[in-house]
């Protein structure tokens, strides 16, 4: 049976670059263009290609589809196809793409359909100009946005809110407005769970949100952390696939998850690493709003916007790839099971790239051809070009756990009983009081716990404005933990800055000062009291390097300091190499030693 074809244009005064991230969510404007939520089946073939097949009622109908991964290349264009296995059409296909003009973009979108029985010509009749009338909506809200004349990317009708749900979410939102966590966004969160679309509220990413919003990071996750235990959210633990990047192993609590999963996608099994595939994500609390599960695009661009060209070539196939991609750092590889290749790309042409059923290959020699993606196998494979980096959204276990919010509201959030988790890179800190002993005995043990008591307070602010958390208390002092080494560097600085004020007020003869050693690396997390705690040498080191101090200084490990980002942080402080042997240590150990006249003349 013949096709029906229909393409259309429109000029928009946009760059591609700001265009895509809009156009290229294939699910927002799915749920626009009225295509109802799916599950999809992952099917392993004999030869390592996985095939995805959909169900979803439409209207009167319900349908069976098997999806093609979809084509892209980062801001040029996208394709998707689906063919039917009943219904009124056998074949779908849509694409977009994006040509730039003098004063910004053209895009062209084109829908083809291939009808199935007697109605078939008629309903794909029906859908074609149904399509070109929302998707041109679609296109005139993004320039809207854009223009800045929308807070929203698209239009969209919420559904009505309860007055018992509004009132409940009233009540919410004062009482985390109330709370140290609210951070006066609180009404921004409410509004966005009850009145955003659908697809971006299935997984909440607090990271995402935060640059959206053009807000810091820690306070958008201490809120959605608080909201959980509001009842305006609820959270999920999810297991990323370390290829495709997506969860396939969900648990509610972090004792539920799995040590491994499998990627039916990608073919693989991979464990559970606490710095790079466990996140932690959110999603409307059901009492508040019922978002139901399913996916309205499963394989689009912004699914996996790391993914910046995905290209499907049939055995001997070769298709040009004009990336506009900025330097950097790219894996290559399949979405087959298979090999992976990192590369660094300081620009110009971009490398061919040459898969076969064995492998793949990247090269320059201008004998290979010319700039693009060929197949040399026999059989069919989808070439992907990605960033190397891991979800810059995700906000991963390991991260979530180093915060001292998710300590305060969360310590039930525990490991199984025995179980544990290796954390490849981690920062500590170990702070202690110099000579309260000493101040016990002078001024007597209600006053001396009282003051201890402030600067026991003091520290621990200072650490959670820098993104930490204190794990424990240690006699006088504290251990804290850092996903980011340089926020570690900078809470040390903060705590003698703050302690030395504090000194400065104090009515006490003598000053009080503060030890700190930092140290980091590889440790385990483990559940010790029903808390989440940390072992390991890493943790050993930075509490020894702490009692080499000698009070109102920091010192500093040689991992620690060679961090870039740490050596940022202490540029222009004057620093003193030292060695010693450290007790449980068999060699000497070097190490570097802020002197407390350094820090207080910085």
């Amino acid at each position: 049976m013949n096709r029906l074809c229909a393409s259309w244009n429109w000029d928009i005064p946009h760059r591609a670059e700001a265009l895509w991230p809009l156009l290229s969510d294939t699910a927002r404007y799915n749920e626009i263009l009225g295509v109802p939520k799916h599950r999809i089946n992952e099917q392993l073939q004999p030869d390592g290609r996985v095939r995805f097949f959909g169900r979803a009622r439409f209207g009167r109908f319900t349908l069976e589809w098997e999806d093609f991964p979809v084509n892209w290349v980062h801001e040029q264009f996208h394709e998707h196809i689906r063919e039917f296995r009943n219904g009124p059409f056998r074949r779908f296909a849509a694409a977009l793409d994006l040509e730039p003009l003098a004063k910004g973009s053209r895009c062209r979108y084109r829908v083809e359909l291939q009808p199935a029985g007697i109605l078939g010509p008629l309903i794909c009749r029906f859908i074609i100009r149904d399509t070109h009338r929302k998707f041109a909506r679609i296109i005139a809200d993004a320039a809207r946005y854009l223009d800045g004349q929308s807070q929203q990317p698209f239009s969209y009708h919420a559904p009505a809110v309860a007055k018992a749900t509004r009132q409940r979410v009233d009540a919410m939102v004062r009482r985390l407005e109330e709370s140290p966590y609210g951070h006066g966004l609180a009404r921004r969160l409410a509004d966005h769970v009850l009145g955003a679309q659908e697809a971006v509220l299935g997984t909440i990413r607090p990271l995402a949100l935060a640059r959206d919003w053009a807000v810091a990071e820690r306070p958008i996750i201490e809120l959605c952390l608080a909201a959980v235990r509001e009842g305006l959210l609820g959270s999920r633990w999810e297991l990323l696939c370390p290829r495709c990047r997506l969860g396939k192993s969900t648990a509610a609590t972090l004792a539920g998850l799995a040590e491994e999963a499998h990627c039916a996608s990608c073919n693989i099994r991979y464990d559970r690493d606490y710095s790079r595939s466990v996140e932690l994500s959110f999603f409307p609390a059901p009492g508040v709003r019922s978002v139901e599960r399913g996916e309205f695009c499963w394989l689009g661009p912004m699914n996996t916007p790391h993914i910046k060209a995905q290209i499907t070539l049939q055995p001997g196939e070769s298709k040009p790839l004009a990336a506009v991609l900025p330097t950097g750092r790219y894996r290559l590889r399949t979405l087959e099971a298979g090999e992976v290749l990192e590369i660094d790309w300081d620009g110009g042409a971009f490398p061919v790239v040459k898969v076969d059923d064995g492998g793949l290959r990247a090269t320059h020699d201008p004998g290979d051809g010319e700039p693009g993606v060929h197949n040399l196998g026999a059989s069919v494979r989808t070439a992907i070009v990605e960033e190397r980096e891991w979800v810059r959204d995700a906000l991963t276990a390991h991260r979530a756990t180093t915060l001292q919010v998710f300590y305060d509201l969360f310590s039930d959030q525990v490991l199984r009983p025995g179980d544990d988790v290796s954390v490849e890179h981690i920062a500590f800190m170990f702070a202690d009081f110099k000579g309260s002993t000493a101040l016990y005995a002078r001024v007597g043990d209600a006053r001396a716990y009282r003051v201890i008591r402030e600067y026991f307070a003091l520290l621990t602010e200072v650490v959670r404005e820098h993104d930490g958390t204190v794990v424990k208390l240690i006699g006088d002092g504290i251990h804290a933990a850092f996903a980011d080494p340089a926020d570690a560097a900078r809470a040390a600085l903060g705590i003698q800055a703050r302690v030395n004020a504090l000194n400065r007020e104090s009515t006490l003869e003598e000053d009080m000062s503060v030890r700190v050693g930092l140290h980091l690396g590889h440790s385990i997390a483990v559940t010790i009291n029903d808390r989440l705690d940390y072992y390991g040498s890493t943790v050993n080191m930075a509490e020894r390097l702490e009692g080499q101090g000698e009070g109102g200084d920091v010192m500093l490990s040689d991992a620690f300091a060679r961090d870039p980002g740490v050596a940022e942080v202490l540029k222009g402080y004057r620093t003193e190499r030292r060695m010693g042997r450290l007790k449980g240590f068999a060699v000497e150990t070097g190490f570097y030693r802020l002197t407390a006249d350094a820090l207080t003349r910085s």
